[in-house]
């Protein structure tokens, strides 16, 4: 196929996640003030979006606290920097079985089920431009571990985002995702044109190798807007990967804790970084207004 490099790329910096990174950089921040402060030293490095989680800031645990969504987002929100705020709405939906002959005996420490409602309850009062959707059910990374999102959770989840008024991102990470993504347009559940984030080489999603890359790519609507990452030392490959096929790209301590071999990154200088790489291949970083406006997007104040 024809190359149809985007000449007008938006960065998105994946803040802090809620993988088992806390012990392993002390770059990776975990309280909400330490979030917002890498946030905002991202958006001022290039990036447009910040994708945010919040963590225990004692023990760095990945948290569902609407409390600390909401110190992150007036931290954002009330400091001289402009960017759009990206929260995540995947927690909520692990499920860690027990050993393989007492499956049902669920691991309490790795459980962590709610409701739809409950799911969205951050962003009902935050009101960021964008929260994610995490498009489908997937064995994810460790042995008994699975990440759940049942088409009626989704189904759920959806319309409440779409009432709210904020655009999910889709978080594809693979081809069924995408299915399934296109289905919830279909039905009305989500606005037309969506957005999406292709995620490569999650264990066990789409490897991150380039033919599976433009299979999901080609899986994409022409009228949608597509972001994609991957994972670790094919963080940066990914930027230059995903210009080229059309897309936006997405960097971040999230993913990847390097800079280079050796030298452990802050959230900042993967932005920068990614921007060097989209300057030098003839394209151009865009700001969170030039987002807004391509994304139909509306920056509002959180609930009082």
């Amino acid at each position: 196929m024809p190359l149809a490099m985007n000449k007008d790329v938006f960065i998105t910096c994946a803040v802090t996640g809620s993988g088992a990174t806390q012990d392993r950089s002390h770059h990776v921040p975990r309280s909400p003030k330490q979030i917002a402060e890498s946030a905002i030293a991202a958006a001022k490095a290039g990036a447009a979006v910040v994708h945010c989680h919040v963590r225990d800031p004692e023990t760095g645990a990945p948290s569902r606290d609407l409390a600390m969504f909401r110190e992150v987002t007036d931290r954002i929100r009330d400091s001289d920097t402009d960017v759009v705020l990206n929260l995540t709405a995947g927690m909520g939906g692990d499920i860690t079985f027990g050993d393989v002959e007492n499956p049902m005996q669920l691991s309490k420490a790795g459980t962590d089920m709610a409701g739809a409602s409950e799911r969205v309850a951050h962003v009902a009062e935050c009101l960021p431009e964008i929260c994610t959707l995490d498009c489908g059910t997937m064995n994810f990374a460790e042995a008994d571990y699975v990440m759940t999102n049942t088409p009626g959770m989704l189904v759920a989840m959806g319309r409440m985002m779409t009432e709210l008024g904020v655009k999910p991102e889709i978080e594809a990470f693979d081809t069924g995702h995408l299915w399934y993504a296109k289905q919830l347009v279909k039905d009305g559940v989500l606005d037309s044109p969506a957005l999406v984030q292709l995620c490569m080489g999650v264990p066990w999603g789409a490897p991150d190798d380039l033919n599976t890359f433009m299979a999901m790519v080609n899986n994409v609507p022409d009228d949608w807007t597509f972001s994609a990452f991957g994972l670790g030392r094919n963080q940066m490959a990914y930027v230059a990967a995903s210009v080229l096929a059309g897309g936006h790209v997405r960097v971040g301590l999230e993913d990847n804790l390097w800079l280079d071999k050796g030298v452990l990154a802050e959230n900042w200088q993967l932005v920068e970084r990614a921007g060097t790489i989209i300057e030098n291949m003839g394209a151009r970083v865009i700001g969170p207004a030039e987002v807004r406006e391509k994304l139909g997007l509306v920056k509002r104040a959180p609930r009082a």
